[in-house]
C-alpha cells in the first residue's frame, strides 16, 4: 500500500520582496502538505502574457499523503496567506505567489478547479527550465517526452536567467535524526506508522519478525507454558535483527526506521514470566542491552485500552483476538515504568488516541510536526 505520492509544483512571484515569498512559501507547503525533496535553482524570467515587473520562479519536487484536490485547496491557502489576491479571474497578473501543481505522479485530473497535468507545461520556459534541473528525465504522461526533450522542443523565446538566489531547503525528518525507534502498546500503529515514515522519508525499515514465532499463538492459547520460552525467543530474534540491520546501513536510504527497541522484550518479560524467571531473563537481557545502539529518538505512541482493542479486533489476527483489556493496562505500565526510568533515551510520547493518521493527513501531519519540534 502506498501512502504517499510525488508531486512537481511551480512557484513564481512578481510583487514585494519575491525570493522571501517563494522561501516562505516552500516553508509552508512543508508544513501543511508533505516533504519538500527537490527545489530547483531561482530562475529571473520576464512576465508571461502580460507586462509587469519580472518574475523569480522556482520548481519543487514534492512527497505527500493528501490527493490532488486537498493538496490543490491547501496551496490556495498558502497563496492567500502571503498576500495573493485575485482580481481579475481567468487573466494574468501580477501577484506575490503562484503555485502550480505540474505533476500528481502520472495521474490525468480534469475538474473545473484543475487539471494534471497542467496544460500549459510545454509552453512555458520558466517552468521547463527549474523542472529541467530536479527532473530533467521524467515523462510527461501526455506528451511521452522527457522534460528535457520539451525545454529543447519548447517555442518560448521569453527572457529567462539563472540566479544566484538560492531557496533552503525545509528540515525534514531524515535531516534531523538517524536512527528513530517507534513503540507503543499492541494495536498502536507503531508498524503503520514506521511504514509511513520509511515511504515518505525513503528510510531503511527494521520490522519485527512477530509473525514468524512459533510461539507466539501458542502463548495467547497457554500463556504460563509458553511465556519463556517465548520471550527468550523474542529476545534473540530481536537482538540479531537489530545488529545486523543498525551495522549494515543501506548508502542508498536516508535513515532508519524501526517499529521496536530492544527495551520491549523486558517491558513485556516483566508481564508476562514468573519472578524466577524473570530473575534468570533479565541476567540475558542485560548482557545483550548494553551491546545494542540507541536510537537518537524513541517515540512512545498512546492509545487509549479502548483503541487498542478496536484495532486489534479490526486488524483479525487470529491467536490476538483474546487479548484481555488488563493484559493491555499492564502492557502500558510496564512501558510507563520504562520512560520514567531510562534516562539515556530521547523519548517523545504522542497521545494518538483522537488521531487517525492514515486517514487524515492532518493527523498525520500532526505527528510529523511533534518530531521535528522536539527538542532533543
Amino acid at each position: 500500500m502506498n501512502y504517499f505520492n510525488t508531486t512537481y509544483l511551480s512557484l513564481g512571484s512578481n510583487q514585494g520582496d519575491k525570493l522571501d515569498y517563494l522561501q516562505q512559501a516552500v516553508f509552508k507547503i512543508a508544513e501543511q502538505t508533505g516533504t519538500v525533496t527537490r527545489i530547483s535553482p531561482v530562475y529571473k524570467s520576464e512576465a508571461y502574457g502580460f507586462k509587469a515587473d519580472d518574475f523569480l520562479n522556482i520548481c519543487i519536487c514534492l512527497t505527500t499523503n493528501l490527493n490532488p484536490s486537498d493538496l490543490l485547496e491547501k496551496l490556495l491557502t498558502i497563496e492567500t496567506s502571503l498576500g495573493r489576491k485575485r482580481i481579475k479571474k481567468g487573466e494574468y497578473e501580477s501577484r506575490t505567489l503562484d503555485i502550480d501543481i505540474l505533476f500528481y505522479e502520472d495521474e490525468l485530473v480534469l475538474s473545473e478547479k484543475l487539471t494534471i497535468p497542467h496544460p500549459e507545461i510545454s509552453k512555458r520556459v520558466f517552468v521547463l527550465k527549474p523542472l529541467a534541473d530536479i527532473a530533467s528525465d521524467y515523462i510527461h504522461p501526455i506528451e511521452k517526452k522527457a522534460i528535457k526533450s520539451l525545454l529543447n522542443e519548447c517555442s518560448d523565446t521569453s527572457k529567462i536567467e539563472k540566479t544566484t538566489f538560492t531557496i533552503k531547503k525545509p528540515i525534514s525528518i531524515s535531516d534531523k535524526y538517524n536512527y528513530i525507534a517507534i513503540e507503543g502498546n499492541i494495536g498502536a500503529g507503531k508498524t503503520t506508522l514506521s511504514s509511513m515514515f520509511a515511504e515518505q522519508f525513503n528510510a531503511k525499515q527494521v520490522l519485527e519478525r512477530f509473525a514468524d514465532n512459533p510461539f507466539l499463538p501458542k502463548f495467547y492459547k497457554d500463556e504460563e507454558r509458553y511465556a519463556f520460552p517465548l520471550e527468550m525467543s523474542f529476545l534473540a530474534d530481536r537482538y540479531q535483527q537489530l545488529s545486523d540491520d543498525l551495522a549494515q546501513f543501506d548508502l542508498f536510504k536516508s535513515f532508519i526506521i524501526s517499529d521496536y527497541y530492544i527495551f520491549k522484550s523486558l517491558i513485556f518479560a516483566q508481564v508476562t514470566l514468573s519472578e524466577d524467571e524473570y530473575a534468570l531473563y533479565r541476567k540475558m537481557f542485560d548482557i545483550i542491552y548494553k551491546d545494542i545502539t540507541k536510537p537518537d529518538l524513541y517515540i512512545y505512541l498512546y492509545q487509549s485500552t479502548e483503541r487498542l482493542l478496536e484495532n486489534i479486533k479490526k486488524r483479525g489476527r487470529d491467536y490476538e483476538q483474546d487479548i484481555s483489556g488488563d493484559y493491555l493496562e499492564k502492557i502500558h505500565k510496564g512501558y510507563a515504568n520504562f520512560i520514567k526510568s531510562e534516562k539515556n533515551l530521547n523519548t517523545l510520547i504522542i497521545d494518538v488516541s483522537e488521531l487517525d493518521f492514515v486517514s487524515n493527513p492532518n493527523d498525520y501531519q500532526t505527528i510529523i510536526t511533534n518530531i521535528l519540534e522536539f527538542k532533543i
